[in-house]
């Protein structure tokens, strides 16, 4: 059976996939799968559909059958592609930062070091 989605429970669905991968640190490795795939989402929307009698003892089987029509569209993988990406960066803003921090500290520590060892010598 296939499911008619409207435009509104597509964007809420889109964000809520986005959210999702952003909140748990895995936007990259989605991106990079959706990515992957991308050429084949009409095959993987139909193998969604396939594997929604044994799917719905683990997930809601009207939002998966919803999210399978989504995947059918190209426009809506390029939307939730990008959705993810901007939820990523969004959430994860400051933990790059304190990364990005921590890095300049330790090659500038590194780098000293190196000069007092190369002057020593």
């Amino acid at each position: 059976m296939i499911v008619e989605v409207s435009k509104e429970r597509t964007a809420e669905l889109i964000e809520k996939t986005a959210k999702f991968f952003a909140e748990r640190r895995m936007g990259a490795p989605a991106i990079l799968f959706i990515e992957s795939f991308r050429p084949l989402h009409f095959l993987g929307s139909q193998a969604m559909y396939f594997l929604s009698p044994f799917v719905t003892t683990l997930f809601d089987s009207k939002e998966f059958e919803e999210m399978a029509a989504i995947l059918d569209s190209e426009e809506n993988v390029k939307y939730l592609i990008n959705r993810i990406d901007e939820l990523d960066m969004q959430f994860n803003a400051a933990e790059r930062e304190k990364e990005r921090i921590k890095r300049q500290k330790f090659w500038k520590k590194w780098k000293s070091m190196w000069k007092k060892k190369k002057s020593g010598a």
